[in-house]
């Protein structure tokens, strides 16, 4: 009986040993792109339907986009209108802001954004149109920015009343 039993725990330890060897992870990433002049990780524009990945800078240095408002609200409109507001918003981080994209919640909501960097201390300006044309009632849409920030990702907000046509 004994026997079976200190088989049993050899056939145990055995087993546990073999199923616990590390396995090692190969990876697939890309090392990050950097600036052949200053030898600094350089922000691409991620692939259309992927998610970029935030490299750290080497010097620890992020941009903050700090807005003046991250939501307007344009009140009561027509149905068919076509209303525009600018967002202000300033980079109070100590490296350059660069905004890699800008994506509206819907066709309905175009987002215009700076293309070149914004140094620390600067500002910028996101114009977002809006159109209501097929819309009615209460609308909430919001703006989706990619950008070289601590989270690779800002939102800002815009909502309208929709006054339907009169027939």
């Amino acid at each position: 009986m004994i026997k079976k039993i200190v088989c049993l725990f050899a056939v145990a330890a055995l087993t546990l040993t073999a199923s616990c060897k590390k396995v090692e992870k190969s990876s697939n990433e890309m090392p990050p792109l950097r600036d052949v002049t200053s030898g600094q990780p350089v922000a691409v524009a991620p692939i259309e339907g992927t998610t970029p990945t935030i490299t750290p800078p080497a010097d620890g240095k992020y941009p903050v986009m700090t807005f003046a408002h991250t939501e307007h609200d344009f009140g009561m409109i027509n149905a068919g209108d076509k209303v525009t507001y600018t967002f202000d918003f300033k980079n109070t981080g100590e490296a350059d802001l660069l905004i890699s994209d800008a994506k509206g919640s819907c066709g309905c909501t175009i987002p215009e954004y700076p293309k070149e960097p914004v140094k620390p201390g600067d500002s910028g300006q996101i114009k977002v149109s809006f159109n209501s044309a097929g819309k009615k009632g209460e609308q909430m849409k919001s703006v989706n920015i990619t950008a070289n920030t601590v989270t690779g990702k800002e939102v800002i907000k815009i909502k309208a009343s929709i006054n339907p046509k009169a027939e």
